[in-house]
């Protein structure tokens, strides 16, 4: 597998963290990444580094709006956490977007929205266009629907993966 760095920057170009995942599949529309417990995340914004102790698969999409991560245990996906961000990017070994900080997440099986109240601190502070405002919401909007309807990747896409994944020895890659 092919190592890659991620990289979320906050609107202005600002590094905002990063850590190392593994690329498992990439399409003109999305990647997908395998990230292993005991990875580093360099979380620039807090000036901290944090040690993830969960395996995830993380799915970046190169024309919507969003990310999705959803912690691999026990042969399911335990929980999502999806990023309301500009379209990702992937180039050189990388993946880059931009965090809109709106985030939708699902935790013991019920979806809820997080972080609005840092949306709304953030559009002041970094001067979100009103262009991107309005992405932003959009985008939520139409991610909710594609949970809601099961829609790629919420169709089983990811969970067709999680054979793959457990077979596979952290400590022994080819």
């Amino acid at each position: 597998m092919e190592r890659i760095a991620v990289q979320a920057y906050k609107y202005g170009n600002r590094l905002h963290y990063e850590w190392e995942s593994e690329l498992l599949e990439r399409t003109d529309d999305y990647a997908l990444v395998l990230s292993e417990p005991g990875r580093k995340l360099t979380h620039y914004t807090r000036g901290k580094t944090f040690t993830m102790n969960s395996r995830t698969l993380e799915f970046f999409s190169l024309v919507d709006g969003f990310t999705v991560s959803g912690d691999v245990r026990d042969g399911r996906i335990h929980q999502y956490y999806c990023n309301i961000n500009l379209p990702a990017q992937y180039e050189n070994n990388r993946i880059t977007f931009v965090d809109l900080d709106l985030d939708y997440v699902c935790r013991d099986g019920s979806w809820k929205v997080v972080d609005e109240d840092e949306f709304e601190q953030n559009r002041i502070r970094f001067a979100y266009p009103q262009e991107v405002v309005a992405f932003a919401r959009r985008e939520l909007l139409r991610l909710q629907e594609r949970v809601e309807r099961r829609r790629f990747p919420f169709d089983g896409a990811l969970e067709r993966w999680i054979p793959i994944v457990e077979s596979i020895d952290p400590d022994h890659r080819e």
